[in-house]
């Protein structure tokens, strides 16, 4: 088939309001129409979902579409639908949440022609009935979406999705898109060979999203100041990825009773709560959806202002790919990631015992995540060249690293010597214990291997365990040092670490950024509470009027239950509240706003600002205190009774499924809440009768606070930070309760 340029921009305007298309969206939609194959690798809010709905609405016949999640289904049938005015049939989607009766009327809809896509699940396309009734179809094209899940290497692996091309031939050969937003050069490779279109025509967006600002951060006092940046981020819609069902359900809790209206998200929840969770959200029911990576992949709500990682994600395609659901307007797009390598270690564990070559990809992908949250480079660059992008500037202007940079230093004599003690035993080793030597930590195991009288036992002492963690971590990244996974971490030197060995060069190396201090202290100055090049409210308009039409927008969205975004975004109202449109064909002239879209919702729109250009009103803002949820706790009470029993802590952590530091969070949790503990029992077995008194004493007498950090600092890298927290919760128990 073919079609001008000019009729294609017309269909583009009538059917989605816009006036022109973005970056390659028109040579897309062309090689489409044409009959040819396409791989289109495009970041999250350039555009991919137009590549194949306006082909699929132009073309003769149905587009099937693969997709991979049936809630992601239904949220872009409900966006197509939203641009075509009066045909409810344009679109449908067959999986398994539609009952018999339903699936059958869809079928009928697409025998009688009136659809022109259907989003149908991999797992439908393998059941013999449906292959039998859609080679009765006359199919368009077929689009691949999410195409990432097709490779081994691509962060969301799916096997089923590698069945996909045999099911193709079987129903009938017509053009494909692939379209990811997230894709390796590896990766490409292998989806391309997959789906057997190694000669489509690739066409590949930048992958750079200037609106997003990216910042990695300590994780300490995570909680507190999560509820601080949500406060401070007030009515704003954002995402909190956690990597455990059982934390998404704490922090979803804990943002509740704090007064953030938040719900939680994840695979264990069932279908219809999991379906109405999401449709709140998208729906500006709650402000903030917590959830495992099950959340996100493709939903289409562009006004996302924030996405946090709570936990480091398994891979950085998996980070970017999540990041990206934040500003897909266009707008301000905060993307914080909470860093832990005590994080990075739990998901080395998980490693353990899987096939050779799944643990070396695993490996890797951890490692290059890792890289990218200690680096002291631009988080932008280190982004997109990961994705085979280069990116040229030095400073983006729009990361932490490039607003406070981190203090270099030549680690060339510290990092050798890593290397020599590593030589200089017969066995492999831990990082823990190599850190343990070097700073003088006199424990039973480094007695049991007699280490406590070897040469370089104490030599580091005064630089403290966080400093030579640090070491070893970069020693890693740089490929200096290497670990096994499956012998449990122990780490060995590369040949690139024997070969500096012999003859050391200048190693430049990054200081820890003190995120706690400057955190407090430069607040208002920085990107931390609001990323300052974008404004919050938009550009131009007038407020006021923007407030109301989004009260408008709400109501609307719950009367006709879809979300308020599929009546118009946020830029629609915007340009509204620039132009103050007081007819349909006014309206029709804002952007975003097609014809389809104007005569469906736009009544009540006009009307509202014809009232509000007579008369002329106004509007306002709020305020913050972190609450515990400790008292609704799961844990409490059983913590309590194992503690009143004197059973060792590792031993209640490992019963409840946690670490021992998050035991000691939960007991600190319990503590502060205002229930007496006596834990003397289990500190007066791991910790010396001075150290113990020497940190009580400093509670007592010397502390202004009763910051960890702050303690670690006064007294001296003779303590460790397990040692300060037990203490102090025995302080806190003894004095305070």
């Amino acid at each position: 088939m073919t079609i001008s340029s000019e009729d294609l921009h017309r269909k583009l305007k009538e059917f989605f309001g816009f006036d022109s298309f973005k970056g390659e969206q028109e040579a897309i939609v062309m090689n489409l129409i044409e009959g040819h194959d396409s791989f289109v690798l495009m970041p999250t809010g350039g555009g991919k979902s137009l590549c194949y709905q306006l082909p699929a609405l132009v073309l003769p016949g149905t587009a099937i579409v693969v997709s991979p999640l049936i809630a992601l289904m239904k949220n872009q049938v409900d966006a197509i639908r939203g641009f075509i005015s009066g045909n409810d049939h344009i679109a449908h989607f067959l999986n398994s949440s539609l009952n018999k009766g339903q699936i059958n009327e869809v079928k009928a809809h697409l025998l009688a022609g009136e659809t022109k896509l259907l989003y149908v699940a991999p797992e439908s396309l393998t059941k013999e009935e449906n292959i039998s009734f859609f080679k009765k179809l006359r199919i368009s094209f077929y689009a691949i979406d999410e195409a990432h899940c097709i490779s081994e290497w691509g962060h969301d692996f799916r096997p089923e999705y590698r069945h996909i091309r045999q099911l193709v031939n079987e129903i009938g050969k017509f053009p494909i898109i692939a379209l990811t937003a997230t894709a390796t050069p590896k990766v490409r490779t292998d989806i391309q060979k997959n789906l057997g279109m190694t000669d489509a025509r690739v066409f590949q967006a930048s992958f750079n999203r200037e609106n997003l600002y990216y910042e990695v951060r300590d994780k300490a006092d995570v909680k507190k100041q999560l509820i601080k940046f949500i406060k401070e981020n007030s009515g704003k819609s954002g995402i909190i990825y956690c990597l455990s069902r059982k934390k998404v359900e704490e922090i979803a809790e804990l943002l509740n009773v704090n007064g953030i209206k938040a719900l939680p998200y994840h695979a264990g929840m069932d279908a219809s709560t999991r379906s109405r969770n999401q449709d709140m959200f998208l729906m500006e029911q709650v402000d903030v959806i917590v959830a495992t990576i099950a959340f996100g992949m493709g939903i289409d709500k562009p006004d996302v202002r924030f996405v946090i990682h709570y936990d480091m994600p398994k891979s950085l395609e998996g980070y970017y790919q999540e990041t990206g659901r934040a500003g897909r307007d266009g707008k301000e797009g905060q993307c914080i990631a909470f860093y832990s390598y005590k994080d990075i270690q739990k998901l080395e564990k998980f490693m353990q015992g899987k096939p050779v070559s799944e643990q070396e990809i695993g490996k890797q992908l951890l490692l290059e995540t890792v890289s990218y949250a200690e680096s002291n480079r631009c988080r932008r660059k280190i982004l997109l060249n990961y994705f085979g992008e280069n990116y040229e500037i030095e400073n983006c202007g729009n990361c932490d690293n490039c607003l406070h940079p981190k203090t270099l230093f030549d680690a060339s004599e510290d990092l050798d010597l890593i290397i020599e003690l590593i030589f200089s035993m017969k066995e492999h080793f831990k990082a823990d214990h190599l850190v343990n030597i070097l700073t003088g930590v006199s424990n039973s195991i480094i007695k049991s291997y007699n280490h406590h009288h070897h040469e370089l036992f104490g030599i580091g002492k005064d630089k403290g365990t966080k400093y030579w963690m640090s070491i070893i971590r970069q020693g890693l990244i740089l490929h200096f040092l290497d670990k096994d996974i499956e012998s449990y971490g122990l780490l060995s030197v590369t040949e690139t670490g024997r070969t500096f060995h012999e003859s050391p060069y200048t190693v430049m190396m990054a200081h820890d950024r003190e995120f706690s201090d400057w955190n407090e202290d430069e607040e208002e100055e920085t990107a931390i509470a609001g990323n300052p090049k974008h404004p919050a409210a938009g550009g131009g308009g007038d407020p006021t009027l923007f407030a109301m039409l989004k009260d408008v927008r709400r109501s609307l969205s719950k009367k006709k239950n879809i979300p308020p975004f599929i009546i118009f975004t946020d830029p629609s109202l915007e340009d509204m509240s620039i132009q103050y449109p007081v007819t349909i064909d006014e309206l029709k002239n804002c952007q975003g706003v097609g014809e389809g879209k104007a005569k469906k919702y736009g009544q009540e729109f006009i009307e509202l600002i014809a009232k509000y250009v007579e008369e002329n009103e106004i509007i306002r803002p709020t305020e913050f205190v972190v609450k515990s949820i400790v008292n609704k706790s799961a844990n409490k009470v059983a913590i309590i009774q194992n503690i009143d029993r004197k059973i060792p802590l590792e031993d209640i952590a490992a019963h409840r499924d946690m670490d021992l530091m998050e035991l000691i969070e939960e007991i600190e949790a319990i503590v502060a809440s205002g229930t007496k503990l006596n834990i003397d029992y289990y500190i007066r077995q791991v910790i010396d009768e001075d150290i113990i008194n020497d940190i009580y004493d400093y509670f007592a007498h010397e502390a202004e606070t009763d910051s960890v950090n702050v303690a670690m600092k006064e007294l001296g890298p003779d303590y460790t930070e397990e040692e300060v927290r037990l203490v102090r919760i025995k302080y806190i128990s003894d004095v305070g309760n």
